[in-house]
């Protein structure tokens, strides 16, 4: 029997009388708490806009109207209105359907999203073209938290929308949180909005003029409620306004009836307009309702108790991170920590409790707060500006013009390095090390373990100053629970050999190499002798460890655990063209492609990095060397020879 909350297209919905609409939404509720509790996955987000996203798609004629989920991590039932309810088991799985809206799997999805912010943006470039097209019936809808708001690239649409002057509708889903509670001014004045006597004044006399016993017509309706708005909120300089943007609400963002009123309403307003609406983040799942950084996005769990299910115990780099820079930081004043709103993802929940002056969640400002962390590298700090890798992207030019180029001793701890797992493309952290290695000055480096995260960390704020150095480390487990105590100071652009060997060298950057030291022990029983090399650093390479390789060995393996093209197997090739020597070179890595999602396993499986691909291509490699031994094995560091990619 088809679920009912499976819609082929929103046509169906439209078929539903209003109160039957709610009594869906709980249905929507129910179906998302049964899955997210058995295949983990955004949740709180989604849950907190079955009413808005309901009424929206009642209201407008989607797919022609055009609906921009800001980030994305809400729009799971979105995709259920829009005909993906029978493939939903598949969500965030290797060749299932995406966790965010993706434009080549729906219609329905107007813009592909995943980074926040954009959507206000992209709805506005929508709507200048169908105005220069001709077409003047299409809507065009963004949906952006309050979060998302925060960002630069938000008030930049905002500005633009309104001297634009765009048939645009922005949806202000408040709910006072990002992925942590929000925080920053603007978030006090939304609250202010909500929760002062202008609001609730405005509410009862919005509420008495939509009552059914008001007879008066449409337009007049709307005028007067511009007026109540206006005259209500006007007097306490509102900010859309100011920006020629049409301030509706707030209103109760759970509360169906009226949202479909006003939907209705200002589906027939030209110009750009906002609604704010207010929500409640993890509405309908208590636990998610009283936690909500915790349930913004879960693996499986117990429904009926919210206790996850599946979850190990091994230590990860994020807790390490968090537990090392709090103990580093009890001993050095300079240190202070900075988050564009990823305080508990980036583990640095704990160090805000216990020194709250000493760390400064930002808001979604990745630009700002790599700004921000060079001004306080200015007087003194040692700033750990802490951004995940896909997100630091969004600051590269901040790293480069307000970084490196005045070479301040910022350090950026770059989370989610790598490959993340079923949040796909558009979070691995694929690119960190190509657009890193090409910046003047800058230091780079990744831990193959949680010890070696554990000295870098101390490395960076021993002593002399290092200019900008950034630390990758991935969204894993480490290799065990115990750590040594005490710190070791490791010498920058060095590289280590774990394991010694004859036949083939096999360079690695950060944790895969584990992969290489499992590899490696199951070829010795081969009889393969194959030696390791930990590079640790990527930028600078460690020349005396490359000379030797190079000289000691015919071929020669690197894997990193990001992009091929720029990344440190391409910084290798570069040092043997320019040393001369005759080496062939295997890279393994991310190939010129965007990485698709699923865990991280088989997306280190499926892109030939993982254990068993090691030890397929040593062995192949192998067999190519001993069936076409040269003559002499050693090339003199000034021979001009070929590099061979096999």
């Amino acid at each position: 029997m088809t679920d009912p909350c499976f819609m082929d297209t929103p046509d169906d919905l439209r078929r539903y009388t209003l109160s039957e609409l709610t009594g869906l939404c709980s249905a929507l509720r129910t179906y998302l708490i049964d899955h997210v509790s058995a295949h983990g996955g955004h949740f709180s987000s989604s849950l907190g806009v079955v009413e808005l996203t309901v009424a929206l798609h009642y209201v407008f004629d989607t797919p022609e109207d055009k609906i921009v989920w800001d980030v994305g991590h809400q729009a799971y039932a979105h995709k259920l209105l829009t005909g993906r309810g029978p493939l939903f088991h598949t969500n965030r799985l290797l060749d299932g359907i995406s966790g965010f809206p993706c434009r080549s799997e729906s219609d329905f999805d107007a813009f592909g999203t995943g980074h926040s912010s954009t959507s206000l943006s992209a709805v506005l470039g929508m709507a200048c073209a169908a105005r220069l097209q001709g077409n003047n019936t299409r809507k065009h809808i963004a949906v952006i938290g309050d979060g998302a708001m925060t960002a630069g690239q938000a008030f930049e649409a905002l500005n633009n929308a309104g001297y634009e002057n765009a048939d645009m509708l922005v949806i202000l889903n408040d709910n006072n949180m990002s992925i942590d509670a929000n925080t920053g001014a603007l978030q006090h004045y939304l609250s202010e909005l909500t929760t002062g006597k202008q609001y609730n004044n405005l509410k009862s006399r919005i509420k008495k003029m939509l009552s059914p016993d008001d007879a008066t017509g449409p337009a007049v309706m709307l005028y007067k409620l511009e007026k109540i708005l206006k005259g209500g909120l006007l007097r306490y300089s509102n900010l859309f306004e100011a920006l020629s943007i049409r301030y509706f609400g707030p209103i109760d963002g759970h509360d169906l009836k009226k949202l479909t009123r006003i939907l209705e309403k200002l589906k027939h307003i030209p110009g750009p307009k906002l609604l704010h609406c207010v929500t409640e983040k993890g509405r309908g799942f208590a636990p998610a309702m009283e936690h909500k950084a915790q349930w913004h996005a879960t693996s499986a769990f117990d429904k009926h108790t919210g206790i996850r299910t599946g979850t190990g115990n091994a230590t990860t780099f994020q807790e390490v991170f968090g537990n090392t820079l709090i103990e580093l930081a009890g001993n050095n004043p300079r240190i202070v920590a900075i988050s564009p709103a990823m305080l508990s993802g980036s583990a640095l929940s704990r160090m805000k409790r216990e020194m709250p002056d000493r760390v400064f969640d930002t808001g979604i400002t990745e630009q700002h707060a790599v700004t921000f962390a060079a001004g306080l590298a200015t007087d003194g700090l040692l700033p750990f500006c802490t951004i995940y890798s896909t997100f630091l992207q969004r600051a590269y030019d901040q790293v480069i013009h307000d970084v490196a180029l005045q070479q301040l001793d910022v350090v950026f701890c770059i989370d989610r390095a790598g490959v993340v797992g079923p949040d796909g493309p558009t979070h691995h952290g694929a690119f960190d090390i190509a657009y890193l290695r090409c910046i003047p000055g800058i230091t780079g480096a990744a831990p193959m373990d949680l010890e070696d995260l554990r000295n870098l960390l101390f490395t960076v704020q021993a002593g002399k100053s290092m200019g900008p150095f950034a630390i990758r480390y991935p969204k894993a487990a480490g290799n065990g629970n115990t750590l040594p105590p005490g710190f070791r100071e490791l010498e920058c652009g060095k590289g280590r050999r774990i394991r010694s060997g004859k036949d083939i060298a096999i360079l690695s950057l950060g944790a895969v190499g584990q992969y290489v030291q499992e590899a490696c022990a199951v070829l010795e029983k081969e009889h393969l002798d194959i030696a390791h090399y930990d590079l640790r650093f990527f930028k600078p390479l460690d020349d005396v460890l490359l000379h030797g390789v190079s000289r000691q060995f015919s071929t020669l393996v690197t894997i990193e655990d990001g992009c091929i093209n720029g990344g440190v197997g391409s910084a290798v090739l570069e040092f043997i063209a320019e040393h001369g020597y005759q080496v062939r070179v295997k890279r393994l890595g991310l190939p010129d492609t965007f990485a698709t999602q699923g865990t991280q396993q088989q997306l280190h499986a499926l892109y030939g990095y993982d254990q068993q691909a090691i030890i397929t291509l040593v062995r192949s490699l192998a067999n190519d060397i001993h069936r076409h031994k040269p003559a002499d094995e050693h090339q003199a560091p000034g021979f001009t020879g070929n590099i061979t990619l096999v």
